[in-house]
């Protein structure tokens, strides 16, 4: 099924999943030719909005997220943290 749409992250993989279950691949395949632009692939956006069908929300995985949150966090602390007068002096 791929061949017909852009799939690109595991998102996409669980949307094609759940398009194939309501729709159907016979479905899925025209509204790929009806949605294609210039002989490539429709995003999934546009196949849904064709078959005028809203997708679940899938849940994000939490692998690694909760790291960079965290990391972020730390550096957005640091930042405010700091006196104006240094920040302005390290930019220089």
């Amino acid at each position: 099924m791929e061949q017909w749409v852009r799939v690109q992250n595991e998102r996409d993989r669980l949307v094609l999943a759940w398009l194939r279950s309501q729709a159907g691949d016979a479905a899925i395949i025209n509204a790929s030719t009806q949605s294609a632009t210039f002989g490539g692939k429709p995003y999934l956006s546009a196949i849904c909005r064709f078959l005028r069908l809203i997708p679940p929300r899938f849940a994000r995985s939490a692998v690694g997220n909760a790291d960079i949150s965290e990391r972020c966090l730390a550096d957005i602390y640091r930042i405010l943290d700091t006196p104006r007068e240094a920040a302005s002096m390290r930019s220089r």
